[in-house]
C-alpha cells in the first residue's frame, strides 16, 4: 500500500501496511499519512478539519494556508450551503445586503497579513473616524473622534458587509490553493476513530457527511456557530441567556448627500430603555441599521411599509422615550405623528444622524440577541472559534472582531506546535490558545452585558449615576482614549 503525506512526500511501498511505530518515528511535527483506499468508507486523514464557512472559518483556513510555516498542513473545510453564490457575490453599487460588520484596525490588519483586503470590493469597505453615543433617557453624550496618529487617518472602524468579507476570503482561499472545500456537505455525525493495526486514530474526532465521506481530523476546529455540533462532540457546556431582545437590520438611504463626504463618516448609538439604536455609515448616502429592541416592537417594525418604517426610524434618534413608546403602540399613520411631534420637540441636527429617507427592499429582518460563552474553548483535539465559543450582545460591535482575535491566536498557536514538533491537535499544544482568548473575551460578554443592563433601566438612582458617568469619561481625555483604543483593537496602526 502506498502512503502519501500531505507535503507531498511518498514513504516507500510496504508489503501490507504501515505500522504504527513506523508513523511515530517520523515525529509528531509531521502530519498523519493518507491512506489511499478503495472504499470511501475510510476515514481521509487531514491535519486540520474546520466545520463552518462562516469568517471565522474562512479566516483560518486562509491563514494557515498563507503562513509558510503551517502551509504543508492538509487542510480541510466543511460548510453546508452553497459557497459558489459567496464566491461571485457582487451587487450593484447602491445596493447593499443587511448584515454588516465594524472591524477594527487590528483586525483589518490580520486580514492584509493573510493577503484577504486586497480581495475585498474595497469600494464597499467604509471606514468612520468618530461616534455619537448618548442615552436616550438623560441625554447624557459621549463623543468619540480620534485623531490619534498610530492609526490610519484617525480611523475608528471599518464597515463591510459579511457577504464582501467571505467572498474575499473565498477568493484568497482560491488563489493560495491546497485547501480541500467540502461544500453542500452536512454533518451527518462526528464519532471517534479506532485503534487498528495500522494506525491508532482511537481518541481522533472522524467527520461524517451526507454521501458517506469521512475525515479524520488531527485538530477539529469548530467554527460552525452557536449550535455548534463540534462542541457537543466535545462535550462542552455553553452557558448563558436569552436578552429578550431582537436585532432588527436593514439598509437605509439618507437625506442628500448622507454623511457629507468620506472625512466626515460617523457611527450613531442611542441608548434606549428597550436596547440600542445605531446607525453606521456605508459608502455614499447609505447607512445600515442594527436595532435591539423588544420582540413585539421587532414585528411592528418589519410589519410596516416602507415610509412608516422610515418614520420609526428617525423618531429613535429625535423623540423622546415616552413619544417613542406612544409611536411603538400605533399601527399605522407614524409619519404624521412624527412629523406633529417634532414640532414639539427640540433636536440639535449638529449630533443625530441625517434624515433616513429610503429603505432598501428585503433587507429588514430581525434576529434574537443572547449571551452565551463555552465553558471552556479546547478538548483533545477540539477547538472552537467566533460564535461557537461565545455569542455577544451587539450593541459595542465587536462579535465578528473576536472571532478574527480567536482565528489569529489559534494559528499561532498552530504554528509554535508545527516549528517545535509538536502534536497540534493535543490539549497541551491548544492551551497557550485557550489562555489567551478566554479571559479576553470574558470581559468583553461581561461588559456588553452590563451596559445592555444598565442602560435598560428608565427609572432609579442608576439613571442619573449613569449620565455622570458618561459625562464624566466624555470630558477626561485619558480615559475616553483608553475606551477608544479599546473598541478599536488597541489601535493598532494598518499597514
Amino acid at each position: 500500500m502506498e502512503v502519501v503525506l500531505s507535503q507531498g512526500r511518498r514513504l516507500p511501498k510496504s508489503p501490507q501496511r504501515l505500522c504504527r511505530a513506523c508513523y511515530r518515528r517520523l515525529g509528531p511535527q509531521w502530519p498523519a499519512p493518507r491512506r489511499l483506499y478503495s472504499s470511501q468508507s475510510q476515514p481521509d486523514i487531514y491535519d486540520v478539519v474546520c466545520v463552518g464557512g462562516g469568517p471565522a472559518g474562512l479566516s483560518l483556513l486562509t491563514a494557515l494556508r498563507s503562513n509558510p510555516v503551517t502551509a504543508g498542513l492538509r487542510v480541510a473545510l466543511i460548510e453546508a450551503q452553497d459557497l459558489s453564490k459567496t464566491r461571485s457575490w457582487k451587487l450593484p453599487p447602491d445596493r447593499f445586503s443587511n448584515r454588516c460588520s465594524s472591524l477594527t484596525p487590528k483586525s483589518a490588519r490580520f486580514l492584509d497579513q493573510i493577503g484577504t483586503w486586497d480581495h475585498l470590493q474595497r469600494d464597499r469597505v467604509q471606514p468612520y473616524h468618530e461616534m455619537q453615543v448618548w442615552d436616550g433617557v438623560t441625554d447624557a453624550r459621549i463623543e468619540f473622534d480620534w485623531n490619534d496618529p498610530a492609526t490610519q487617518a484617525g480611523t475608528i472602524a471599518y464597515m463591510t458587509e459579511n457577504l464582501n468579507l467571505t467572498s474575499g476570503l473565498l477568493k484568497t482561499l482560491d488563489s493560495i490553493g491546497g485547501a480541500e472545500v467540502f461544500d453542500g456537505a452536512k454533518v451527518e455525525n462526528i464519532t471517534l476513530g479506532q485503534d487498528t493495526e495500522e494506525l491508532d486514530l482511537s481518541q481522533w474526532p472522524i467527520v461524517h457527511l451526507s454521501g458517506g465521506k469521512q475525515l479524520a481530523a488531527r485538530l477539529l476546529v469548530g467554527a460552525d456557530g452557536a449550535n455548534s455540533p463540534v462542541r457537543t462532540f466535545a462535550q462542552i457546556e455553553s452557558r448563558g441567556w436569552d436578552y429578550q431582545r431582537h436585532g432588527v437590520v436593514a439598509t437605509l438611504e439618507l437625506q442628500g448627500e448622507g454623511w457629507g463626504g468620506d472625512a466626515t463618516k460617523i457611527a450613531y448609538q442611542r441608548f434606549l430603555p428597550t436596547g440600542p439604536v445605531a446607525m453606521l455609515p456605508l459608502p455614499g448616502r447609505y447607512s445600515t441599521l442594527v436595532w435591539s429592541t423588544t420582540p413585539s416592537n421587532a414585528a411592528l417594525l418589519k410589519s410596516l411599509p416602507p415610509k412608516e418604517f422610515i418614520a420609526l426610524v428617525n423618531a429613535a434618534f429625535r423623540l423622546s422615550t415616552v413619544d417613542l413608546e406612544f409611536m411603538h403602540t400605533i399601527n399605522e399613520g407614524h409619519e404624521d405623528e412624527l412629523m406633529w411631534r417634532l414640532q414639539h420637540t427640540p433636536v440639535n441636527t449638529q449630533v443625530i444622524p441625517q434624515t433616513v429617507v429610503g429603505v432598501q427592499e428585503g433587507t429588514v429582518a430581525s434576529f434574537p440577541l443572547k449571551m452565551r460563552h463555552a465553558d471552556t474553548y479546547i478538548g483533545e483535539r477540539v477547538a472552537l472559534v467566533g460564535d461557537a465559543a461565545h455569542t455577544i450582545h451587539p450593541l459595542a460591535g465587536q462579535g465578528l472582531n473576536q472571532g478574527q482575535g480567536d482565528v489569529e491566536s489559534l494559528v499561532n498557536a498552530i504554528e509554535y506546535s508545527v516549528l517545535h514538533g509538536a502534536d497540534l491537535g493535543t490539549r497541551m499544544s491548544l492551551e497557550v490558545y485557550n489562555q489567551e482568548r478566554y479571559a479576553a473575551n470574558h470581559v468583553l460578554l461581561g461588559v456588553c452585558d452590563k451596559l445592555h443592563k444598565l442602560y435598560s433601566v428608565e427609572h432609579g438612582p442608576l439613571v442619573p449615576l449613569r449620565s455622570l458617568g458618561l459625562s464624566a469619561v466624555n470630558s477626561m481625555k485619558p480615559l475616553k482614549d483608553f475606551f477608544m483604543g479599546q473598541a478599536a483593537g488597541k489601535g493598532m496602526k494598518l499597514f
